[in-house]
């Protein structure tokens, strides 16, 4: 894998910022691994419906947009994003915009 820049951490933790209520709370760890990069997005739990949209249509936008990014700096990008404590369950839960439609959909 080429040396990957973190451009796309930058780059969603932008996109992400102009989407939430809380911009402050928004935080991104970045791991890179032979697969290549996987981005865990955290945001307020009060805005994880703005980040992940109906059906999971923001998600797989933003989703779309980082393998774009990737595919320039020639790396795979994942995009994960991961539930705050106290969520709609009172547990910690992760979303993967691979899984397909957004949790508790009905999909």
């Amino acid at each position: 894998m080429a040396n990957v820049s973190p451009a796309d951490q930058e780059f969603l933790e932008y996109l992400v910022k102009l989407l939430v209520y809380h911009p402050e709370d928004v935080k991104i760890d970045r791991k890179v691994d032979e697969r290549g990069v996987l981005l865990t997005l955290h945001v307020n739990r009060t805005d994880m419906g703005q980040v992940i949209g109906k059906d999971g249509r923001t998600a797989t936008a933003i989703r779309s947009l980082l393998s774009a990014v990737g595919r320039k700096n020639n790396a795979k990008v994942s995009f994960k994003i991961e539930e705050p404590e106290g969520g709609a369950q009172g547990e910690r839960r992760e979303w993967s915009s691979q899984d397909g439609a957004a949790p508790d959909s009905g999909e």
